[in-house]
């Protein structure tokens, strides 16, 4: 499966964004991962095929994560943005079982990432 991202910018702290990632193909599970300079991956929400979501305490409140599945097409759209939000923001996607058990660093496929700026 490929995965291609988009959307990503520079904004300034309590800004939007919206990311979209789009699939080559059918999937069971997308995923929001990012990974902040110097720092490990760090799962931000999945959504599985059924609709079903899963947020990290990072994203809840303030980032909403959709899919488009006759597109299989993924977006997240992300609200009042903090500097520590600031990463590049991978899609990824995998089975059910990775998204259900949020175990991210198993996703089978990833993209090229799309970067994020928040500036204070």
């Amino acid at each position: 499966v490929h995965l291609a991202e988009s959307g990503g910018g520079s904004v300034q702290a309590g800004g939007s964004l919206r990311l979209s990632c789009r699939a080559s193909g059918f999937t069971y599970c997308m995923a929001w991962i990012r990974q902040a300079p110097g720092k490990e991956h760090e799962g931000v929400a999945n959504i599985e095929a059924d609709g079903t979501t899963n947020y990290e305490d990072s994203a809840k409140g303030r980032f909403t994560i959709s899919k488009d599945n006759s597109e299989n097409t993924m977006t997240l759209q992300m609200t009042n943005l903090k500097p520590e939000d600031t990463a590049m923001y991978y899609c990824a996607t995998g089975s059910t079982y990775v998204c259900e058990a949020r175990n991210y660093n198993a996703m089978d496929y990833w993209g090229k990432g799309t970067l994020v700026t928040v500036s204070s």
